[in-house]
């Protein structure tokens, strides 16, 4: 159950993806955004951004691992460079590839970088995805690896700037799976999600990403149109129906750290960065 390392650096053929205003709503919907621009579908949320990456994103992962590994497959981390939003109307194309390997003592990690830009070849965003194959062992860590965001650990002992709270629906992966385009069955099917080792049926990781950065976004009073980079690691399952709280710093005029714990103090998203252009 080796993993093809000549598939690394291999880049996707471009997919297009044209932005509806209708599935931009949808998606806010599907993440209790409170942004009114993202619930109209005038302009789409950070996060929507995985959306036209996630097919090339996927054949990507599985050109580099071995199918019998796809069901132990975790999102490991998810990290946004922003270039310029995304609105109605706008016509994408997004190629992906798997850059590296690294071996951990719980399994291995497949980084996994996309580019999304218009026709005419200007740079919309670019991304990187760290999928955690569980239990997978004996690779070589080789090729590029994702950027760091680790938070400080000094940073945890200073007062946030403020701390948001937001509940979890007990149908949030339902409503998620279509507009996201993930139907991964450890969100939606509890005997199966439960065979994989899990304790049920688990929220999407870019759901509650979704959900910290409305969290972050509010607490910073910030203009989405601004973000320039948004990254978290993602540490442990949030359950449907759960509660979760999204602690934030200032980081001296520089960026936004934050971390996000369930409602049994199990910290969910960890090494969380929130940068911003100058308006």
């Amino acid at each position: 159950m080796s993993f093809n390392l000549e598939a690394l650096g291999v880049w996707t053929e471009p997919k297009r993806f044209t932005v509806e205003r209708e599935r931009i709503a949808a998606y806010a919907a599907a993440t209790n955004d409170p942004i009114a621009e993202h619930r109209s579908g005038d302009l789409a949320p950070p996060v929507f951004a995985v959306v036209p990456a996630f097919e090339p994103g996927a054949e990507a992962v599985l050109a580099v691992a071995p199918p019998e590994l796809l069901m132990m497959l975790v999102h490991g981390e998810q990290d946004f460079f922003y270039h310029r939003p995304i609105v109605p109307g706008m016509e994408l194309l997004t190629r992906s590839a798997p850059l590296g390997i690294r071996q951990t003592s719980a399994g291995v990690v497949v980084a996994v970088k996309s580019e999304t830009r218009t026709p005419d070849d200007e740079l919309v965003n670019e991304q990187w995805m760290s999928t955690f194959f569980r239990g997978a062992q004996g690779e070589t860590t080789t090729g590029e690896q994702a950027p760091g965001h680790a938070l400080a650990e000094d940073v945890r002992g200073t007062e946030p700037v403020g701390e948001a709270k937001q509940h979890v629906d007990s149908d949030q992966t339902t409503r998620y799976a279509e507009p996201s385009g993930d139907h991964n069955p450890i969100h939606l099917d509890p005997d199966f999600a439960k065979a994989v080792g899990l304790p049920g049926i688990i929220n999407h990781g870019l759901c509650t990403m979704a959900f910290a950065s409305h969290a972050v976004l509010g607490l910073a009073e910030a203009d989405p149109r601004n973000l320039e980079r948004l990254a978290v690691r993602f540490a442990r399952p949030v359950l449907p129906g759960q509660d979760i709280s999204t602690r934030t710093w200032g980081a001296g005029g520089g960026p936004f750290v934050f971390e996000t714990s369930s409602d049994t103090d199990v910290v969910v998203i960890k090494d969380g960065l929130a940068a911003f252009r100058s308006a």
